[in-house]
């Protein structure tokens, strides 16, 4: 940080001049380097110092020891919108108002003392301007150390907590599925919501399981579903914590980011943990209320050089931009709330609670009020398992009718392998439902599986498996494809004389299967070239359910 003397060299001889009244000291009879050096040792002097910090407010004497518990600075933004305003004043309204006399905050109080400075600083962010006590004048100054922060928001009401909806580990099986679909090269068959199958995908991508390309990694595939549930969420929230690849706050499903954004993802998460650590216990605390008093002790929590940047955001809804107007809540709170409902709920770290719907509503589940801590999130967070997960031991369920039903607590991997031969049907809860289709064959041959891995599969995670479906995997294996079901116009005619002589005529050629001795498949698209020759041949005919 700057010294007093490149702090006072900041200012005008007026200024100058203001602060050696408020500190007993000479007035400086120019603006030279050697009035600011006098200056500057009248103000070092420890005694004098110790006089001015003791006849400080409270107020100001509660900023001080703030800015002294920082290490002597913090961001100008969160000064500002805490103890001040600091008014903007030229040498003019200075000296007509005086606002050293009458201070308009705690702020103006330390500035006009020179016990304040503000000035522009380097950060990981980029260049941010902060407020700071000059690093020779902060040993000097006798101030006790403060009390603990202040916690953001409150307790929730229990009105905001009579649904609690605990952390579950749902994720793994969406992430099973997902990679299931991106082995079948049909990553929409997953048929996650579109927020959520974005998270997931950069999740498999923070974990290395998917390339930047999108393929998979198999070795880190099989590992991650081989793995027990415990271990492989815990596998997940390390790779989470560590990496970049996932952005939460492009996902954030009120508005979007339309230019680079600088913002390191990192760093963003750790805050919001850092505040959600430091409420007490597993105490239900009041999800809007967080946001809001996180604005209250850190305003410039997401700001780059202290101000919101409004080309970076847009709101999804309605195409506008997000400019500094739309404030804190629009940005920095949405964010805030979406962290706690979506990414730390969804890996398992955070319990969220609703309140009751009103009486007879027949709308949806009211949206979450208020969150806590999870049993699982210390283990979690230190990259250990937690306790309590239960074993994927579930047998599968074969029908005679050919239908296979995985249910959620199945083994993953054998899940997994099930859906890249068969095809897909609507799942019900905790419940997956699939179905082996010639096609979902074929297409399993042609990535280089065979019939009897899935007759094994069945046989080593299926309660048993109906004669009748060995016997047609079998039948599959050895010969293909057993039979088909296919739609084709059919032509019906008086007598067998009449199809001998159409097949005589020049329209045999769209003639297909013989149905009987009077009756014919025809090619699609043919009816009306063969009514046609009918007609010359002297039968009338017409095409019945056609167009």
């Amino acid at each position: 940080m700057p010294n007093l003397l490149t702090s006072l060299g900041f200012h005008d001889l007026g200024f100058l001049r203001i602060l050696a009244g408020l500190w007993g000291l000479p007035e400086p009879l120019e603006d030279s380097e050697a009035g600011r050096l006098e200056l500057a040792a009248g103000m070092l002097d420890p005694i004098q110092t110790a006089e001015i910090v003791g006849a400080l407010p409270a107020q100001g004497s509660a900023l001080l020891a703030e800015l002294c518990a920082h290490g002597g600075r913090l961001p100008w933004t969160r000064l500002d919108h805490r103890h001040g305003p600091l008014r903007q004043m030229g040498p003019s309204r200075r000296a007509r108002e005086r606002p050293h006399e009458r201070p308009a905050s705690a702020l103006e109080t330390l500035y006009y003392r020179g016990l304040v400075g503000r000035a522009f600083f380097d950060t990981e962010d980029g260049p941010m301007e902060f407020g700071f006590v000059p690093d020779d004048l902060l040993p000097l100054i006798p101030v006790p150390t403060p009390a603990a922060g202040p916690l953001p928001g409150r307790p929730a009401r229990d009105d905001e907590t009579a649904v609690p909806i605990p952390a579950q580990d749902a994720l793994l099986d969406d992430l099973a599925t997902l990679l299931a679909a991106v082995r079948i090269g049909d990553p929409a068959a997953a048929a996650l919501e579109p927020v959520r199958e974005a998270f997931c995908s950069a999740l498999l991508a923070a974990a290395g399981i998917l390339t930047r390309k999108g393929s998979l990694d198999v070795d880190r595939a099989r590992d991650f579903l081989e793995a027990p549930r415990g271990e492989a969420l815990a596998g997940l929230v390390r790779a989470w914590l560590e990496t970049g690849a996932v952005d939460e706050l492009s996902l954030v499903p009120e508005f979007e980011i339309v230019a680079r954004d600088p913002r390191d993802p990192v760093r963003l998460r750790a805050k919001v943990l850092r505040y959600l650590d430091g409420l007490p216990g597993r105490t239900w605390w009041s999800l809007p209320a967080f946001a809001a008093g996180i604005e209250e002790i850190e305003p410039e929590f997401m700001r780059l050089a202290g101000e919101p940047d409004s080309r970076y955001f847009k709101i999804r809804a309605t195409g506008a931009f997000l400019d500094a107007a739309a404030g804190w809540e629009a940005i920095e709170g949405a964010f805030i709330r979406w962290m706690l409902v979506g990414p730390l709920h969804w890996l398992g770290l955070v319990d969220l609670a609703a309140g009751d719907p009103p009486a007879g509503s027949r709308r949806a589940a009211p949206a979450p009020a208020a969150f806590r801590r999870s049993r699982w999130r210390a283990a979690l967070g230190a990259g250990r398992p937690p306790e309590g997960f239960p074993a994927e031991d579930h047998p599968v369920h074969v029908r005679s009718d050919g239908r296979i039903s995985v249910p959620r607590l199945a083994p993953r991997a054998a899940r997994y392998l099930i859906a890249r031969f068969c095809d897909w049907e609507d799942p019900v809860r905790d419940e997956y439902r699939y179905r082996a289709s010639p096609r979902s064959l074929q297409r399993a041959g042609d990535q280089g599986l065979k019939v009897g891995q899935l007759i094994a599969l069945l046989a080593r995670h299926a309660e048993g498996i109906p004669p009748n479906i060995t016997n047609a995997l079998k039948s599959w294996e050895q010969y293909g494809r057993a039979g088909r079901i296919e739609t084709v116009p059919v032509l019906r005619l008086p007598s067998p004389e009449a199809l001998d002589a159409l097949r005589r005529s020049r329209a045999a050629r769209f003639l297909g299967d013989p149905l009987g001795p009077q009756a014919v498949a025809l090619k699609p698209g043919s009816e009306a070239r063969v009514l046609a020759a009918l007609n010359e041949l002297g039968y009338l005919a017409e095409i019945i359910g056609g167009t």
